[in-house]
C-alpha cells in the first residue's frame, strides 16, 4: 500500500485584478473583479513507505502548494489525497503524530532562547515522557553532531547550526513521512553535506519516507532515486533520474582535450559549445549525430583525450523549462 496516494489534485486561487489609477481603485473597491489561477493542475502520483522522492520544479511550479495539501496545511480544490490512514486537510492528531514538514525559510525555534527551551515544549506537546524526551534528543543531537549547542540562544549558532536544530525540533516526534522543503536553502557546501548525511541515515534507521524538494541538485541526486517534475501546475515526469535524461535530454556532452587551442567558430560546426577554456572544450551534441560528430573531431582536429558522458542533471532540467514547451511524460 502506497504511503502518500494523489490522485487528479488541483488547487485553484481566485486572484483579484486591479487596474492602475484612481478609477481603478474605485472599481476595484465597489466592484472587484477576479481571474483564477490554476497552481496544481490534476496531479497524481504514489510514493510507496520508505522511499526518497525528490520533487522538483522552477519557482511558481507549485511544489509548495502541493506540500501544503500534502500536509493539510490548505484545502485542495478538487482530488484526492491521503497520507497514511488519513485526509490530511482534515489535521488530525494521529495524523499530525505522523508527519512532519520542514521549510527552509521559516523557523519555528524561538530566536532568544536556548533550542533546548523550545525542544521541551515540543516534547510536550507531543506526549513525550521525560525520559524519552531525553534519549530521542541525544541520539539526534549525536546524528546531526550538535553536541554543545542546543544550550546556546538560537540567535548565537550559525545558520547551519540553526538549521540542524530546526532539523531536530521536527523529527523529535519520530515521524513517519517528512515532507522538506528547500531544507538547505542558504546553507554552505558543509553544511548542506552534513545534512544529506542525517537525512539519508534516518531514512535507513527509521525506514521513514521523504518527499523532498531543493533547487540545489546536489541534494536530489545524494538523497533521490525517484524524481517528480512539475511545471506550470502539472506533472510532467514521474521516474528515475536516468530516465530523465532519456526522456528529456536528447543530447550528449562531448569533453575534448586539444593539442592546441581552438577558435570557437570551428569547434561550433560540431555542435553547441557549451564551454570552451584553453585546449579543453565541451559540446553538446545531438544523439543521433553523435557517431558522426565523433568521428569528424578526430579526423579534423588534433585530439589529445575525448569523453563522451550525459549532461549533469541540472543542465538537463535547466534546459526542459527554459524551453518553455514541454510535453507531459510519466515513466
Amino acid at each position: 500500500m502506497p504511503i502518500i496516494d494523489v490522485h487528479q489534485l488541483s488547487k485553484r486561487y481566485p486572484v483579484a485584478t486591479k487596474e492602475p489609477g484612481i478609477g481603478g481603485t474605485l472599481r476595484h473597491f465597489f466592484r472587484r473583479q477576479y481571474h483564477v489561477v490554476e497552481a496544481v493542475q490534476d496531479i497524481s502520483f504514489r510514493i510507496e513507505p520508505g522511499e526518497v522522492v525528490g520533487f522538483l520544479g522552477p519557482n511558481g511550479a507549485g511544489k509548495t502548494t502541493t506540500l501544503k495539501m500534502l500536509t493539510g496545511l490548505i484545502h485542495p480544490s478538487s482530488g484526492m489525497v491521503r497520507v497514511g490512514d488519513h485526509i490530511p486537510f482534515q489535521r488530525r492528531a494521529s495524523f499530525l503524530q505522523d508527519i512532519t514538514l520542514v521549510m527552509g525559510q521559516k523557523q519555528q525555534l524561538l530566536w532568544d532562547l536556548p533550542a533546548l527551551d523550545s525542544l521541551r515544549i515540543n516534547g510536550a506537546i507531543y506526549g513525550l515522557s521525560d525520559r524519552e524526551f531525553r534519549y530521542r534528543v541525544d541520539e539526534l543531537t549525536e546524528m546531526l553532531t550538535l553536541q554543545g549547542k542546543l544550550t546556546q540562544p538560537v540567535r548565537k549558532l550559525s545558520l547551519g547550526e540553526r538549521m540542524k536544530a530546526e532539523m531536530l525540533a521536527a523529527l523529535l516526534h519520530r515521524p513517519q513521512v517528512l515532507f522538506l522543503d528547500e531544507p538547505t536553502l542558504g546553507l554552505d557546501v558543509n553544511a548542506q553535506v552534513a545534512v544529506r548525511e542525517f537525512l539519508r541515515d534516518y531514512n535507513r534507521r527509521y525506514q521513514a519516507t521523504i518527499l523532498l524538494t531543493s533547487h540545489y541538485m546536489a541534494d536530489i541526486t545524494a538523497l533521490c532515486r525517484r524524481v517528480l517534475l512539475i511545471y506550470q501546475g502539472k506533472l510532467i515526469y514521474d521516474g528515475s533520474l536516468e530516465g530523465l535524461l532519456d526522456s528529456f535530454a536528447p543530447y550528449r556532452e562531448v569533453t575534448i582535450d586539444l593539442a592546441q587551442g581552438c577558435d570557437a567558430e570551428l569547434l561550433s560546426r560540431y555542435g553547441e559549445i557549451e564551454s570552451l577554456a584553453g585546449c579543453t572544450a565541451r559540446l553538446i551534441v545531438r544523439r543521433e549525430a553523435l557517431t558522426q560528430v565523433v568521428s569528424q573531431l578526430l579526423g579534423d582536429l588534433d585530439v589529445q583525450d575525448l569523453t563522451v558522458s550525459d549532461p549533469p542533471v541540472e543542465e538537463v532540467i535547466g534546459r526542459v523549462f527554459d524551453a518553455g514547451a514541454v510535453r507531459e511524460r510519466t515513466a
